[in-house]
C-alpha cells in the first residue's frame, strides 16, 4: 500500500469547484483547504504506477493550477533493505528518554552510537 499527500493550487474563486471535482472523482480523500485555494489531499494505492495515475486524473482537472505530491509513503519500500539496517541500541533510548536527562547535555555529533 502506498500514501502520499498531494498539495493542490487553485485560484480562491474556484476552491468550491475544485474541492467539488477532486470529491466526485473517487481518486482520492481531502483532507484540509483553505481560502487561498491550498488543498491537501491524500492518495492511496497499491503501487507507485496507481498513485502516478491518480494524481494525473487530478491534475487534469479544470481550474488546478498545480497538484505536486509532499510526501509519499511506501510499506514495502524499506522490505529489502531492513535486515541490512542497524537496530537502535535500546539502552540507548532508555537514557534519552529517561527524566533525569537534561535534554541540554546530550551532545550530538552525527551519531549516537556509545554516547
Amino acid at each position: 500500500m502506498n500514501i502520499s499527500s498531494v498539495v493542490v493550487k487553485c485560484a480562491p474563486e474556484y476552491v468550491a469547484f475544485v474541492l467539488e471535482q477532486l470529491r466526485a472523482s473517487h481518486q482520492c480523500e481531502v483532507y484540509a483547504h483553505d481560502e487561498l485555494g491550498r488543498i491537501i489531499i491524500i492518495l492511496e494505492g497499491d503501487s507507485t504506477e496507481e498513485e502516478s495515475e491518480k494524481l494525473r486524473i487530478i491534475q487534469e482537472i479544470p481550474h488546478i493550477l498545480s497538484a505536486e505530491m509532499a510526501m509519499a509513503f511506501s510499506e514495502n519500500e524499506f522490505c529489502d533493505e531492513e535486515g541490512k539496517l542497524e537496530r537502535v541500541d535500546e539502552s540507548l533510548m532508555e537514557r534519552l528518554n529517561a527524566e533525569d536527562v537534561d535534554a541540554a547535555d546530550i551532545v550530538y555529533n552525527g551519531d549516537l552510537k556509545d554516547k
